[in-house]
This record gives structure tokens, C-alpha cells and sequence, in this order.
């Protein structure tokens, strides 16, 4: 194996061979469109996003159907696919902001007070050594076929609503966020995304 070649499931990437020092120019990926992303070989990689539900704040036995319903939903999936959780940065400039209005507009010493230390923590959590992030929770599958692709999102999207969660269709934002987590190694960049 030389130092440049990359061994995976397809067979050997050699980085000699691309002039870019950018990961995704050698990666299969066509184009990311609709919630899914176009891979050159035709097929496409798409799923749901699980929105999460605390179920340590509801009884006991609400909890154990929960989760029974979720090991059934889970041993009745028939193909392939794969649990994500990724963590994305928490953007609070737009609360800062409402924030700083508020304190603007209020007359009171005690109100402005205690709205300068919800500004003052914010500033807190925004800073470095804070990482304030939302894990997102995603379940992705690849397929070919536009028909299956809809047919399994169906599945996913139905049994987790017989479950008690929610969940929606990937977005195009939600599958870019994803492959800067793994290309990145979670770390958040601020010159641009990795794919446009």
C-alpha cells in the first residue's frame, strides 16, 4: 500500500491521481438535490431526521412501549441502513439579538438586570471554550430506484410515528451538515460549506 492510496469497500483511491487537497473532490458524489444525495453510480442516499423526545420525563410503563415499539420498528426494517447522530452548532445570534432589543426597551432596573445576565451567559456559551451543538439524530439508507426511495422513507417516517417520534425527510442543509461532521471530524467550519 503506498502512502497516497486509500483501501475501502469499492476498491483503491489513488490521491496521487487527484491534484485538489480537498476530500470531496475525490469522494463518488454527483450532486446533493431534493433531500438526497446523487452518488456517480447512479444510486441515492437519503433518509429521515428522528426529532428527538425525552421519554425520562413520562411514567414507566409510557417509556416501555416506547421503547418495545422501537425494537419492533427496528427488526422490521428490511434493508439496509444506517443510525446517524451528529451534533450541529447552535446558532443563538438571533436570540442575542431579541435580547439586546429587549434590554432596550425596558425601563426597569431589575428587568434590565436580569436580561444582562441572560445576555452575559449567552455570550458564555458562544465563546471557545464552550461547544454548544444539537444532536440530531438521522436514519439514512442508499437506493437506486425512485419508487423504493419513497416507498422507504414511508416505512421509516410510519413506523417511527407508531413509535410516539416524529421525523421528517432529510434536507439537502441536513445531508451537507452531515458529511461536514464526518469530513471534518465534527470540527465547524466557518470558511464555507463542503459541498454546494
Amino acid at each position: 500500500m503506498k502512502e497516497k492510496d486509500i483501501y475501502g469497500k469499492v476498491g483503491v483511491i489513488n490521491m496521487a491521481k487527484t491534484n485538489s487537497g480537498y476530500s470531496e473532490d475525490w469522494l463518488p458524489i454527483k450532486q446533493i438535490l431534493n433531500g438526497m444525495i446523487q452518488l456517480d453510480n447512479g444510486e441515492y442516499v437519503t433518509g429521515i431526521k428522528v426529532h428527538p423526545r425525552n421519554i425520562f420525563i413520562v411514567d414507566q410503563g409510557l417509556q416501555n412501549a416506547i421503547i418495545g415499539n422501537l425494537r419492533n420498528f427496528y427488526n422490521s426494517i428490511n434493508f439496509e441502513f444506517w443510525l446517524i447522530i451528529a451534533d450541529r452548532p447552535v446558532d443563538i445570534s438571533v436570540y442575542l439579538s431579541q435580547l439586546q432589543i429587549l434590554y432596550n426597551n425596558t425601563t426597569s432596573p431589575i428587568g434590565k438586570k436580569l436580561i444582562m445576565e441572560d445576555i452575559n451567559k449567552a455570550n458564555m456559551f458562544m465563546s471557545a471554550e464552550y461547544n454548544v451543538v444539537d444532536t440530531e439524530y438521522y436514519i439514512l439508507f442508499k437506493e437506486k430506484r425512485m419508487e423504493l426511495i419513497q416507498k422507504k422513507l414511508h416505512t421509516l417516517i410510519s413506523g417511527l410515528a407508531n413509535s410516539g417520534l416524529n421525523s421528517t425527510q432529510t434536507s439537502n442543509d441536513d445531508l451537507r451538515m452531515i458529511l461536514d461532521n464526518f469530513l471534518n471530524g465534527g470540527t465547524h467550519t466557518n470558511f464555507g460549506t463542503v459541498m454546494s
